[in-house]
């Protein structure tokens, strides 16, 4: 058959750049917050809740629930330019936990990327009538006796299933990761059918002829 080379498709490259996205995204998230907001809002809550202590103690608040309260820490907020919503409390202990998340993601992120580009290295491909898979493993073409579509319309994948000296094996011909994977699929189904041809020819019987 023309020599076929399948390498990673757009569509899968496209899929692993979301995925990698998400991944380092919600990194910088917890990142952003263990370093940044969180101590920040840990500020406010210190000097928040001493305003609250101070007026429940003297009677001018009964709970955090109290528009007093509330009013009085608008003003305090807008006195030193800080933000009027109402901080919750931030411990050392929920930073550090954000920050090990976020740290955490970094590297799965990290590893996620570099399985990505490794990806890149994969092929399927033909040499003459040897297909060589994403694997390494050559499979010749007449030694393919069926094929799996089960999972082709909806994932693009199907199977390549082959003798191996005396047991059965299956290759893996995924088109959606591999663009091109399925002429390779096609030639294979061809060369299936024209043995099943010829296998029927040869068990037909010539008709008897009268003399």
């Amino acid at each position: 058959m023309d020599p076929v080379n399948a390498r990673i498709s757009k569509e899968w490259r496209r899929r692993m750049l979301i995925m990698f996205s998400m991944l380092f995204g919600m990194a910088l998230w917890f990142l952003t917050d263990g370093y940044i907001i969180w101590p920040k809002e840990g500020e406010r809550y210190t000097a928040y809740a001493q305003i609250r202590d101070e007026m429940i103690e003297a009677g001018k608040a009964v709970d955090e629930d109290s528009v007093e309260l509330k009013a009085a820490w608008k003003r305090y907020a807008r006195e030193n330019d800080l933000s009027e919503k109402t901080p919750k409390e931030r411990t050392p202990e929920a930073i550090h936990e954000q920050l090990v998340f976020g740290w955490s993601l970094i590297a799965v992120s990290g590893l996620f990327g570099a399985w990505v580009i490794w990806n890149h290295r994969l092929s399927i491909r033909t040499e003459g009538d040897t297909i060589i898979g994403a694997s390494g493993q050559r499979v010749e073409l007449d030694s393919i006796f069926a094929t799996d579509r089960k999972k082709w319309k909806n994932k693009g994948i199907a199977y390549a299933i082959y003798m191996d000296g005396d047991k059965e094996k299956r290759l893996c011909l995924d088109d959606h990761k591999f663009a091109g994977a399925e002429a390779i699929l096609l030639e294979a189904e061809r060369r299936i059918k024209a043995r099943a041809g010829e296998a029927e020819e040869d068990l037909e019987e010539p008709e008897a002829t009268e003399t």
